[in-house]
């Protein structure tokens, strides 16, 4: 079965390693900030977790707040 994703390996692993750090960087930002414009911590945290590449995306463009934590 490797052998059939061989020839697209130097696609796909940057892709997912794209993937990996922009859904750590979502959780990371969900986990240390209290404000939200939609939603609650939980919802965005299953958000960025399952729905993968999209859902972090769609917490930095909806769900991130433009107010800064100060503490």
């Amino acid at each position: 079965m490797l052998g059939d994703l061989t020839p697209y390996l130097p696609i796909l692993i940057p892709l997912v390693i794209i993937q990996l750090g922009l859904m750590v960087w979502a959780l990371i930002h969900i986990l240390t900030h209290k404000h939200y414009r939609v939603g609650t911590r939980i919802m965005w945290v299953i958000i960025a977790v399952v729905v993968n590449t999209i859902g972090p995306i769609l917490y930095f463009v909806l769900g991130r707040s433009d107010q800064e934590d100060d503490d």
